[in-house]
């Protein structure tokens, strides 16, 4: 393990050694959010999380039989973000969070025409001075990206801002959406270094994966997105290849629906789906940790942890 106490996660109780992570990382999460409304688009009565103690208690459970060891929230602007709630949160389950800035989808962020360069002031401020005043500081630029096929114009302008506000902080970026190449071209196109670009990708298309890989962004992978059995298919697609570095693998929870106590996967399903599949096709230890530990923590800080 590095010795480099100087590399830290900003998390929503206060900065942390990125070092001290020493378990599993979960990089594409949310804890509480609400998106039943938007413009546009239906509305969705089960678009919504907001039970505190149910993720606690599931959080709590996966530390002790799991090591999970840091929960990366990607809920920003748009998507009902509660950054006093995740402080309670990462409190009480002892797992630390990193809290999220950025712009979501048009429907719920309803920028409009609103110009680049205010936009991007947006996202400064709230990593400069902290989140609603809270005196949470987000660690993360994203989920941006689009709702429909392609970005709007409204959405690439908050993908431009994002890129603008992690130039000027060194922030990653994670995107959203079904154009991952395309979202990964507008943030590329501003300078944008590709390492420091989380790319959700929830399609079966493994060449499509391989490109964002080769382009050196990384491919995140959501079992609650593609389903455990796609998602380690093209984990296992990336790893042959050659780029099990570049890869991330999470869950994607957003619903309350799918948290354990209401039948679903819960957060879990990493750990008891995904990981198992890989092992049974020979995916050694050393190659797991690499992708649910080192990774994650080389695509937050820009180095090796």
């Amino acid at each position: 393990m590095s010795d480099m106490p100087e590399v830290m996660l900003r998390t929503v109780t206060g900065p942390i050694r990125a070092a001290a992570i020493t378990g599993a990382v979960l990089p594409h999460e949310h804890l509480r959010d609400d998106m039943r409304w938007a413009v546009g688009i239906d509305s969705d009565p089960y678009r919504w999380l907001d039970e505190e103690h149910t993720v606690i208690a599931e959080l709590r459970d996966l530390r002790q039989s799991d090591q999970l060891n840091l929960i990366v929230d990607l809920t920003c602007i748009g998507m009902g973000r509660d950054p006093d709630t995740l402080a309670r949160i990462a409190a009480s389950s002892r797992v630390p969070v990193i809290a999220a800035t950025g712009l979501f989808a048009e429907p719920f962020t309803r920028t409009g025409h609103t110009d680049v360069e205010t936009l991007t002031g947006r996202l400064l401020t709230d990593i400069l001075d902290g989140i609603d005043g809270t005196g949470v500081f987000p660690g993360v630029i994203g989920e941006v990206g689009c709702w429909g096929a392609r970005a709007t114009p409204a959405e690439e302008n908050a993908l431009i801002a994002a890129a603008r506000a992690s130039l000027a902080t060194r922030l990653p970026v994670a995107t959203h959406g079904q154009d991952s190449l395309g979202l990964l071209e507008i943030l590329l196109a501003q300078g944008l270094p590709a390492s420091r670009v989380s790319v959700r990708h929830t399609g079966p298309d493994l060449p499509a994966a391989r490109k964002i890989a080769e382009s050196g962004a990384y491919v995140s992978l959501t079992t609650l997105g593609a389903g455990p059995d796609e998602a380690a298919r093209i984990a296992l697609g990336l790893i042959e290849d050659g780029h099990t570095e570049r890869l991330l693998v999470g869950t994607g929870l957003s619903r309350v629906a799918q948290t354990q106590k209401y039948g679903g996967p819960g957060y879990a399903q990493l750990f008891h789906a995904l990981l198992p599949r890989l092992r049974e096709v020979g995916v050694d230890e050393d190659t797991i940790r690499v992708v649910t530990r080192d990774n994650p923590l080389r695509w937050l800080t820009g180095v090796s942890v």
